[in-house]
């Protein structure tokens, strides 16, 4: 398996891919880890945790240097990520005992009743390429605290990254029986969804999980899925500082290239204040630096994969032959690399794939609207219900439209953005289960319910 650079298309290194033999014998590995893992104590595996983030911390160059070449994020995007999944480690170690000791329910008349948390067993974690530091450690972090044993599939555009990953929790005291990687492409994660795993938590589209969902279904183990989204903002009448609010939703669309299951993909706009704030959104994206990774200032590497140059390319000209006009972008740029122009669309409807399709890329439609309720309306048109974000001044208004979206997640102000503290779920076609919070904790482990009665 070839590793391509996305920005000069040169190969990177080549994999030798893992086949039915090897994943069986990994998986072999980790049902024996597994159960000394989870003989540990609590503090013990915290311990080991935070020494893998500390090791993070001290190899960060190393580290964000391979993350770019392989997906094409800017250097400093790369350490915005390790530092961002080094913040959510830290929360999740200083919670973890507050929600995985026992919990005693009552205590009397000579009856205690108690709930005990404990680890499912071996957990297939098939992970994704566009945050491979933050979405993997949703995952295997609290999967590894609460006692179970991962086999850790990486994305195949992410892989180097993902043995940076395994290299470092090994050397913090992870045995190699408790956490394994699988490498390969679409193959790797087709025979581990027929191995007995005691859980699959998948992060990529909403096509690859359905279909994880439904092989998986018999085997009558939990499954979660953290999909796609086509998340929709709302700009109200009444704000302020326009050109605040555009630039950071600007940044709200493009960051990481629009690369981002929760970046904003389609914008509405109240008509009292739409001009202003497309003309401030143009002029901050325009304003950007596109560029290799390396270079200092760049803002807007390559896309991450080649294939979704086409799939921009026929959403920009769909919207187009619909009468969009592109206010700048609009296509690929020409040479090495597979650079898109940052592209901004108006005249925009919902017959129109750009803002009902998930783009996952370097585009944004921004459509006017009359009022709020033709707001919420587009808004909710969607088979999507990952994010939603409102800004305006008035607090009471935006907590009754965000109410009205059937969305995991909901912003006043604010957009793109995950808390350790908060579940991160979906809906309808974004997913189901959560992660992070003390439900993303809890994930990971199976309840015993005991019935105590004093002799």
């Amino acid at each position: 398996m070839q590793v391509i650079n996305p920005a000069t298309e040169q190969v990177i290194q080549e994999l030798t891919e893992d086949n039915s033999t090897t994943l069986q014998q990994k998986f072999n590995q980790l049902q024996q880890g597994q159960i000394a893992w989870a003989a540990k104590t609590l503090p013990e595996r915290i311990a080991v945790i935070l020494k893998f983030s500390n090791l993070l911390e001290e190899n960060l160059e190393e580290l964000a240097a391979i993350l770019s070449s392989e997906v094409g994020k800017p250097l400093q995007q790369s350490r915005n990520e390790i530092n961002g999944a080094r913040a959510r480690i830290q929360w999740l170690c200083e919670h973890a005992t507050a929600y995985l000791k026992e919990e005693i329910m009552s205590d009397g008349s000579g009856m205690q009743e108690k709930i005990v948390y404990e680890p499912l067993g071996v957990i297939c974690n098939i992970s994704a390429w566009n945050y491979p530091y933050l979405v993997g450690t949703n995952v295997f972090v609290p999967a590894l605290l609460a006692g179970n044993a991962v086999m850790y599939k990486p994305s195949e555009y992410a892989s180097l990254t993902g043995l940076s990953i395994a290299k470092y929790f090994h050397q913090a005291g992870v045995p190699e029986d408790v956490f394994q990687i699988a490498i390969g492409a679409g193959s790797v994660g087709s025979n581990l969804l027929d191995m007995p795993f005691n859980g699959y938590y998948f992060t990529g589209s909403y096509q690859t999980g359905q279909k994880i969902y439904t092989q998986v279904a018999p085997k009558m183990v939990p499954v979660q899925c953290e999909l796609g989204g086509k998340d929709p903002l709302y700009v109200t009448d009444e704000v302020q500082d326009i050109a605040g609010i555009a630039a950071g939703t600007a940044d709200g669309a493009f960051y990481n290239n629009g690369q981002s299951c929760c970046s904003v993909e389609r914008i509405y706009v109240h008509e009292k204040v739409y001009d202003a704030y497309v003309a401030e959104f143009v002029k901050e994206v325009k304003s950007w630096k596109m560029g290799a990774p390396t270079e200092d200032g760049v803002y807007l590497g390559p896309l991450s994969r080649k294939a979704q140059i086409s799939v921009l390319e026929n959403q920009v000209k769909q919207a187009v032959d619909l009468g969009a006009t592109i206010l700048t972008g609009g296509k690929a740029v020409a040479g090495t690399g597979y650079y898109f122009e940052p592209t901004v669309l108006v005249n925009v409807n919902h017959q129109m794939d750009v803002m009902k399709e998930e783009s996952f890329g370097p585009i944004i439609g921004i459509q006017k609207v009359n009022d709020d309720a033709e707001a919420i309306a587009l808004m909710k048109d969607t088979a999507y219900g990952l994010t939603s974000s409102v800004y305006s001044v008035n607090e009471n208004r935006a907590n009754q439209i965000l109410a009205q979206m059937d969305s995991g997640t909901a912003y006043w102000n604010c957009c793109d953005r995950v808390s350790a503290a908060l579940p991160w779920s979906g809906r309808k076609h974004s997913g189901f289960g959560a992660t992070l919070s003390h439900q993303g904790i809890r994930a990971f482990t199976k309840t015993k319910s005991y019935h105590l009665r004093q002799p």
